[in-house]
């Protein structure tokens, strides 16, 4: 029975396979899941009997694999509307042609509209929980269209207030001189939208000791911790503007669990150890890290320390945005290291690993619980467990590339793809129903709404460049 609202008030998704991501109940087939308003509130078998009462829906869900939304923990979704033009760059090429470029000549209605289709984007992909590390916000105008467009469409967003990174202008402090801005992070931290119990919450996306000098560092960390955010920063792709920085920081007791690096390809041992034993996270974003030269994926430095990583796709402008492609590369990527190192340590016949190191359940907790327990929200969403978010993904697997299903775990990450999301859920409100996104009262989002408006940003500024496709006798 179709519902005749996106909200579930009160829904029973019978018959299907529940791939729950909580480690007590694991995987249950022929389940029923009950959900009331905006949470869980019940899973049971078919013995157990029905959940008592009426429905306001029934969704037979034979057929169907209900998975936890996913968590995207590193997305730069402003650049949404530049879809493919840094699929060719190194990150050199991306900081000469992005930040020093195209960033600098975003108006407001861009950051919007591209943060906006990105979203709408990634619900349709399956991720219910979006980290938008938006990094282009040279005015509060700026960020405002940003934080309204999460909003419009519906996904959970983490909101992570960053600062431009533009060539600095004669006369001009550069970048990594100039601390985050008090005023705005205040600003934004006494705003109604990111309230209590709703959908958006904030962080704060700064440079860090790579990206700033010692000084600025200090003084953005000590932001985050007096307005009590989590403070995330890139790692990585050449020298550290303040290589004392980590130090410094680690004697000032400033290192914690709401500490964030994202990438860290070219951290010391020492440094993750460090890092692993303040309780910081990690967020990797494998498919980007491996095209710009960022260096291999941290996943089996992390593992060997006893911690794991939350998964992000980066950058819509250069790859794709769906997250189950994204774990993927993850592990396939982390088992093809290790499997070489074996071949490296053989000796006689012994080439071929006797089993494998890392198993699809570990990549999918990457993708899940990991980028929940980044943000902090492991109580709220992360796994089909009553009592937190009703956050979900109904994957039709009666598609031909899922059959037949004999390790739904496997199955969920090795054979899904966009053509499988079938249906989205956020805390109880259906955001994708049968294949098609939705608004509030149900009815299909007509993309005529906003893709006029992406295309002509992303024409304009691709214009305002001078951007080309590259041709092979240009490279």
């Amino acid at each position: 029975m179709r519902p005749n609202s996106t909200s579930a008030g009160r829904t029973f998704i019978t018959g299907a396979t529940v791939v729950t991501m909580d480690e007590a109940l694991g995987v249950l087939e022929d389940a029923c899941v009950e959900i009331v308003a905006d949470r869980i509130a019940a899973i049971g078998l078919p013995h157990e009997g029905t959940p008592a009462g009426a429905a306001d829906t029934v969704i037979d869900g034979r057929g169907f694999i209900v998975f936890p939304g996913l968590v995207n923990a590193h997305m730069h979704t402003w650049q949404t509307a530049l879809r493919s033009m840094a699929s060719n760059w190194t990150l050199l090429e991306y900081f000469r042609w992005m930040h020093a470029g195209l960033g600098t000549l975003f108006a407001p209605e861009d950051i919007g509209i591209g943060t906006y289709a990105g979203a709408l984007n990634q619900l349709n992909a399956g991720t219910t929980t979006l980290v938008d590390w938006c990094h282009n916000n040279p005015t509060a105008a700026h960020t405002d269209a940003a934080i309204d467009a999460l909003a419009r469409s519906g996904i959970r967003a983490a909101f992570f207030h960053g600062s431009p990174k533009p060539d600095p202008a004669p006369g001009q402090a550069p970048f990594w001189e100039v601390p985050h801005p008090r005023a705005e992070i205040q600003r934004l931290r006494a705003d109604a939208r990111f309230g209590s119990g709703g959908l958006l919450s904030l962080g704060m996306a700064i440079l860090g000791p790579h990206y700033s000098t010692l000084e600025v560092a200090l003084s953005d960390f000590a932001l985050a911790r007096e307005l009590d955010l989590t403070v995330s920063m890139h790692q990585g792709g050449g020298p550290a503007r303040a290589p004392e920085g980590w130090t410094v920081l680690a004697r000032q007791g400033l290192l914690g669990p709401r500490v964030n690096i994202v990438h860290g390809n070219g951290l010391s041992d020492a440094q993750l150890d460090r890092f692993v034993e303040s309780g910081m996270s990690f967020s990797i974003t494998p498919e980007n890290e491996m095209t710009q030269g960022h260096g291999h994926p941290i996943v089996g430095r992390l593992r060997d320390r006893g911690v794991a990583p939350s998964i992000g796709v980066d950058l819509e402008s250069g790859l794709s945005g769906e997250m189950f492609i994204a774990a993927r590369i993850a592990m396939v990527h982390q088992r093809a290291l290790d499997n070489a190192a074996f071949r490296a340590a053989a000796t006689g016949d012994a080439v071929i690993p006797e089993t494998t190191t890392i198993h699809t359940l570990d990549a999918l907790r990457w993708a899940t619980i990991e980028g929940a327990r980044m943000l902090g929200q492991q109580d709220r969403i992360g796994s089909i467990t009553p009592g937190k978010q009703a956050d979900l993904v109904l994957i039709d697997a009666r598609l031909p590339n899922m059959q037949p299903v004999h390790d739904p775990v496997s199955t969920v990450l090795m054979q899904t793809s966009l053509a499988n999301i079938d249906s989205v859920m956020v805390a109880g409100r259906w955001r994708k129903r049968h294949g098609a996104l939705v608004d509030d009262h149900g009815r299909a989002l007509d993309p005529q709404a906003w893709l006029p408006a992406l295309q002509a940003s992303g024409r304009r500024l691709a214009a305002a460049v001078g951007w080309k496709p590259a041709q092979p006798k240009d490279r």
